[in-house]
């Protein structure tokens, strides 16, 4: 009787075993596998068996992971404290290494990409952080990049999201955009007065040489009085037409 309970016990118990020694692994997951504690291989994806009691697996995703960076108080080249958040794109390219040669690879990215933000953008001016951005995420994602090679993760993009800077600074920023406007219309308006005045030196050289352009000129004043409508004109005669009548009336 004892055996006749114990075979069919122990065919349950072989097929539990059996049946729990079989994993799935989706198309973007792999399963790092010990042996005895030690590192086997790398399964995936697919049917796998891990056998238990004698083998452990670790579940790894490949897809992209999206990972937002917490404000960080950073203060710039130029003494400015602004609060900064980024987002950080990276995926696991070697699970091995993923999960053997860091304890939690995302916290460390994470702790990493904090560090790595405040560190990047101390060098630089409140100016360089509003107006450069995009040299700023490359640094930054070269940086982490590099970092994290070792735990076989590979940062692909690096976005910073906001600059939120305190209201006194600004009021002080746009003073200064509207300071930078004033400066740059005042430059605008004298480069069109310089412009202006070598134009009129020229035409003036260019009529002292030729006096049938100063008469051509003459007329087309002419022309443009009257068609004015008005009750009086007053017609410009040249000098050169009046200096020798008077040349005329000083002879004796």
């Amino acid at each position: 009787m004892t055996a006749f309970i114990t075979i069919p016990f122990v065919v349950v118990v072989v097929l539990l075993l059996v049946f729990s020694s079989f994993r799935i692994l989706r198309e973007y997951e792999r399963g790092v596998i010990f042996l005895l504690g030690r590192f086997w291989k790398v399964k995936g994806p697919g049917l796998i068996v891990v056998i238990p009691g004698v083998m452990q697996m670790v579940r790894v995703e490949l897809r992209t992971v999206v990972m937002d960076v917490p404000p960080q108080d950073v203060i710039s080249r130029d003494n400015v404290s602004v609060k900064v958040n980024a987002v950080v794109f990276f995926r696991v390219i070697d699970p091995q290494r993923a999960i053997i040669q860091v304890e939690d690879f995302y916290t460390a990215t994470n702790q990493l990409a904090q560090t790595t933000l405040r560190s990047v953008l101390g060098k630089h001016e409140l100016d360089e952080m509003l107006a450069e951005r995009d040299k700023l995420n490359l640094d930054i994602q070269k940086i982490l990049d590099t970092n994290t090679d070792a735990w076989g993760i590979k940062v692909t993009t690096v976005e910073i999201k906001h600059v939120d800077i305190d209201p006194t600074m600004v009021r002080a920023i746009a003073q200064q955009a509207e300071a930078e406007r004033t400066r740059r219309a005042k430059i605008i308006h004298a480069e069109g007065e310089f412009q202006a005045a070598e134009k009129l030196v020229q035409a003036a050289d260019l009529i002292s040489k030729s006096p049938q352009a100063l008469q051509l000129r003459y007329l087309q004043t002419l022309s443009g009085i009257a068609g004015e409508k008005s009750n009086t004109i007053v017609f410009p005669l040249p000098m050169d037409l009046i200096t020798p009548f008077l040349e005329a009336l000083k002879k004796p």
